[in-house]
């Protein structure tokens, strides 16, 4: 086999590999919950220089109504421009009001080379968000002290 024949395989394994690991991630979240109490969707723009960048916003969809929801905390690497799109299941949500908080990683998944990811995260009011993200530039993680989603009043 030559060179480029080789580093196709190997590019297609490892998105196969990404795939496996990112719907095991979601599988095994899945399977520690009844169904979603919301969805939410997020999208964020950076321009980054190596650092953590608070940036975004987004919808949660409670009860058949849409609530604008302010993100900070997000965590990009590298230089450039990156943007990022996310949907996410959100489990244990009793009421609007324990949405707000600070989100602390769970898990969360391998980037494949086309910027899929995904991660499970949690706030002290038990909410449980599970996301896949696509993003464009680099991968789409966590500050250190968590993310800070707060529905906008």
């Amino acid at each position: 086999m030559g060179t480029l024949d080789q580093t196709a395989l190997r590019r297609r394994l490892g998105g196969v590999a990404t795939c496996a690991a990112l719907l095991s991630l979601v599988a095994t979240a899945n399977a520690q919950h009844d169904a979603p109490s919301a969805t939410l969707k997020l999208t964020g723009r950076s321009v980054a220089v190596g650092v953590g960048v608070s940036w975004g916003s987004g919808t949660l969809t409670y009860q058949g109504k849409d609530y604008k929801v302010g993100v900070k905390g997000f965590a990009v690497g590298g230089v450039g421009v990156t943007s990022a799109d996310a949907f996410g299941k959100v489990y244990n949500l009793q009421k609007l009001s324990d949405f707000d908080g600070t989100y602390t990683l769970l898990s969360s998944g391998v980037t494949a080379g086309a910027g899929t990811g995904a991660m499970a995260m949690s706030n002290p009011n038990g909410v449980t968000i599970e996301l896949v993200s696509k993003t464009q530039g680099v991968q789409l993680s966590l500050a250190s002290g968590g993310v800070d989603l707060e529905i906008e009043k």
